[in-house]
C-alpha cells in the first residue's frame, strides 16, 4: 500500500515529466542523417580529387550513426584500404572532429588516450565530419593516397561538393 507521501511523489514525477514535453515528443525522435544523394556526391568528388594526383583511394560515406552509407573501393586500391576508410569515417563522425585531429588530441591529452581502444576507432588522418549546423549527420573516409593528409583532402573535397545544401 503506498503512503501518503509516495502517492504525492509520483504524482508530482508524472506532472512533472508531462510538463517538461509534449506527448508527441516522448515517442518520437526526428534526427537529420546523410542522404544517399549527398552521399554519392561526396564520394565522387573525393575520388576526383585523388584521381587528379593519381592516387587510387576507397572511400566510404557513414550516416549519424557510424553505419557505411555508401562505399567505393577504386580498382587497384590495396585491400587494407576499405576497411581504413571505414575506420576513418567512422572516428570523424564518433567523435564529431577530423579523424587527424582526434588522433592528435590522442598525443597531446595523454589522459584520453583510452579512447583510442574502442571498438573500430583509429587514430589515422583521413577522415572528415559531415555536418548539418551544430549536428554532425554523418562521415567521410577516405584510404589509399601516399599520406594521410592527403587523404584528408580528398575527404574534405568530398564534403565541399555538397557544402551549399549543408548551410
Amino acid at each position: 500500500m503506498k503512503t501518503p507521501r509516495a502517492a504525492l511523489c509520483a504524482a508530482v514525477s508524472a506532472a512533472t515529466l508531462s510538463l517538461a514535453l509534449p506527448a508527441r515528443a516522448q515517442a518520437i525522435v526526428t534526427e537529420r542523417n546523410i542522404s544517399a544523394k549527398a552521399a554519392f556526391t561526396i564520394a565522387q568528388a573525393a575520388i576526383e580529387a585523388c584521381k587528379k594526383n593519381n592516387f587510387d583511394i576507397s572511400v566510404v560515406v557513414v550516416d549519424r550513426n557510424g553505419l557505411i552509407r555508401l562505399a567505393v573501393r577504386a580498382d587497384s586500391a590495396s585491400p587494407h584500404n576499405f576497411d581504413l576508410a571505414r575506420r576513418k569515417a567512422y572516428t570523424a563522425r564518433t567523435f564529431r572532429r577530423t579523424s587527424a585531429s582526434w588522433a592528435k588530441r590522442m598525443t597531446d591529452e595523454p589522459e584520453l588516450s583510452g579512447q583510442k581502444s574502442l571498438s573500430e576507432v583509429i587514430p589515422l588522418g583521413g577522415g572528415v565530419p559531415i555536418n548539418f549546423g551544430d549536428d554532425t549527420i554523418g562521415a567521410v573516409g577516405v584510404s589509399g593516397s601516399p599520406g594521410q593528409d592527403k587523404d584528408e583532402a580528398c575527404a574534405a573535397a568530398g564534403v565541399a561538393a555538397i557544402a551549399e545544401q549543408l548551410k
